[in-house]
């Protein structure tokens, strides 16, 4: 009967060992394909970020064009409206000697 129980006893150890290994092997595979989820979730949100970034930079570009258009046709307003200021100091002059 002892044997028995020595027997039963080491066979049990050997079968927790053995469960115990697999259960690692499979949790370590599992853990391994929930991070490259992760992981791909991550570089997934990095690129959205990166092609936001890259449509607002491109807008940016464009905005920086139309302001230095405006400022450019702003200035020639400035200059015309400066000509137009001297003639008509000229007009005066003219009016006022007659």
């Amino acid at each position: 009967m002892e044997q028995v129980l020595t027997v039963l006893s080491a066979v049990s150890t050997v079968c927790a060992i053995v469960f115990g290994y697999i259960a690692f092997v499979r949790n370590r595979d599992k853990d391994q394909t929930d991070e490259a989820k992760s992981d791909a979730t991550v570089l997934t949100e990095i690129g959205y970020i990166k092609g936001g970034i890259d449509d607002i930079k491109a807008e940016q570009r464009e905005q920086r064009k139309n302001n230095m258009e405006f400022i450019e046709r702003l200035v020639a307003v400035e200059a015309s409206a400066k000509q137009a200021h001297k003639r008509l100091d000229t007009l005066e002059g003219h009016v006022n000697k007659e």
